[in-house]
């Protein structure tokens, strides 16, 4: 009997054994003369339960979870391809609690479908918000985002509508769409996800954005790190390009190049990859002029993240009042949150803004993996604020966050347990701003170099009031005389970890 099986090519997937999987399945089908075909779809983003094999069935794909190659004979004597009973079967993935509560709207077709195909793209929704698009026209497309409420998923939070009208208004000329896939933020993996597993969506939400500010041409920076989003990106363009998505025959022509990152941190701060992407050493820009008026070689240019230039599709398809209708306050639509660090539900929760920093982790998370309680929780990457357990109140929102002294960022959420050094993080922190700033500008140069010091000493006991106090302005300077948020942002998990966990630096009050 044959049978249709779906196993992730997402990295997370490959990491946990997937390849494995698919080479025992392979076999034990061969040994038994059973044919199967097996689809390699992108990870539905519950990454604690990859390998995640599906199988299709009359009821529904049913799936089977932490699916390793010793496992494959077993389950398929159970019956895996007519989907039988098994300890490993967790049912329909989509009734799955932790996929279950999630409102899939960017990353709607993320484990559904095989990414490299343009028919499957097409047959669940892909391409309608193009089509939509190109009856609105420039002006009415730029008014939808605008109305939809959508900001920059990359973490400034900037309203994309904004941006597009500005890039739309900035003459004629040549002009550029820019997607900064240089997802370089810890516990982050949204866009490495999204280019895995449905890389047409951004390559659509790029194509809406040139139409509307008139630009003919884009290009994907994608980290260095990522090189199976890299290759999965360049072979969907390709498929783009030959069945009329975009190309120079598309109804709005519009060229996409795929390029690799420069491998520094620092070039996912929009000026520096600009640079990057012109060939130079990634260094931060002075502002202004802004990349909407003077960006990539010196022309106005849309730079947005992946999952903002993703965003688009769903809200032109849909409508922009029912993004705006979700959310909190001035958060409007669904974030990709991702949950990592010491959890025990680890992945991509895709919800409407608004859910709290503790129904994120204790609820929804599980909790620390080790069974102990969640101390901090850093939310924003390497240069987010530790938050305390007394504020796991505080909702998904970027001004609730900003009210507390932390930042939403990209999106990433990273656990702590109680046994978790927060001195040690604070100095990570400067540490890691020491290694990757650019080196333009000399408070985030020389600034961090010397806060590592400084934590040094506190951490030693030498002169502590003395050196809390130089570490305090320290974090003054870099917060106000950095160039770019690379040196302005490393304070956050500094003085958010002196002020909430004195504790451990050495404060016996």
């Amino acid at each position: 009997m044959s049978g249709r099986v779906f196993i992730p090519g997402d990295a997370a997937a490959l990491a946990l054994g997937a390849d494995e999987a698919v080479a025992a399945l392979a076999a034990e089908a061969e040994r038994l003369g059973r044919p199967v075909e097996i689809v390699r779809n992108g990870s539905r983003g519950a990454v604690f339960l990859e390998p995640l094999v599906e199988v299709e069935t009359a009821a529904g794909r049913i799936g089977y979870s932490q699916v390793a190659a010793a496992d494959v004979p077993g389950l398929v004597a159970a019956g895996l391809l007519k989907g039988g009973e098994h300890a490993k079967r967790i049912g329909r993935p989509e009734d799955h609690a932790f996929l279950a509560r999630q409102m899939r709207l960017t990353f709607a077709r993320c484990g559904v479908t095989d990414p490299q195909s343009m028919a499957d793209f097409r047959a669940h929704g892909g391409g309608k918000g193009l089509e939509r698009a190109l009856e609105l026209g420039p002006a009415g497309v730029i008014d939808a985002i605008a109305r939809s409420g959508l900001r920059g998923r990359g973490g400034a939070g900037f309203p994309a509508g904004i941006k597009w009208k500005t890039v739309a208004e900035a003459g004629e000329g040549p002009k550029y769409i820019v997607a900064n896939a240089d997802e370089g933020d810890s516990g982050t993996f949204a866009d490495r996800m999204l280019m895995e597993g449905d890389p047409f969506a951004l390559i659509e939400g790029m194509a809406i954005a040139g139409f509307a500010v008139g630009a003919a041409k884009g290009f994907v920076y994608v980290r260095s790190e990522y090189p199976h989003a890299f290759a999965a990106m360049r072979r969907a363009a390709e498929t783009a390009a030959r069945e009329g998505l975009i190309g120079p025959e598309a109804p709005h022509p519009f060229v996409l190049e795929v390029r690799l990152g420069g491998g520094a941190y620092v070039c996912g701060e929009e000026t520096a990859l600009l640079d990057s992407l012109e060939g130079r050493r990634g260094q931060v820009r002075p502002k202004p002029p802004l990349p909407a008026h003077k960006g990539l070689f010196g022309r106005p240019t849309v730079i947005n993240n992946v999952l903002t230039l993703a965003a688009a599709p769903h809200i032109l398809a849909d409508g922009p009042e029912a993004y705006a209708a979700l959310g909190y306050g001035r958060s409007r639509g669904t974030m990709p949150i991702q949950l990592a660090g010491n959890i025990s539900n680890g992945g991509l929760f895709e919800a409407p803004f608004g859910l709290t920093l503790g129904e994120l982790v204790e609820d929804i998370g599980g909790g620390p993996f080790t069974g102990k309680p969640a101390r901090a929780v850093q939310v924003g990457g390497p240069l987010g604020a530790y938050f305390p357990r007394s504020l796991f109140d505080t909702p998904f929102d970027y001004e609730a966050f900003a009210a507390r002294d932390g930042l939403i960022g990209h999106g990433g959420v990273v656990v702590f347990d109680d046994g978790v050094d927060m001195a040690r993080q604070a100095r990570f922190a400067l540490e890691f701003c020491a290694i990757e700033s650019c080196g333009k500008c000399t408070p985030c140069r020389l600034g961090a170099v010397r806060g590592v010091e400084t934590v040094d000493k506190i951490m030693a006991g030498e002169d502590r009031a003395a050196n809390l106090a130089v570490l305090t302005d320290l974090c003054e300077t870099l917060k106000y005389g950095s160039l770019c948020a690379l040196g302005g942002f490393t304070p956050y998990p500094v003085m958010s970890a002196l002020k909430h966990f004195p504790a451990d630096f050495g404060d016996a009050s």
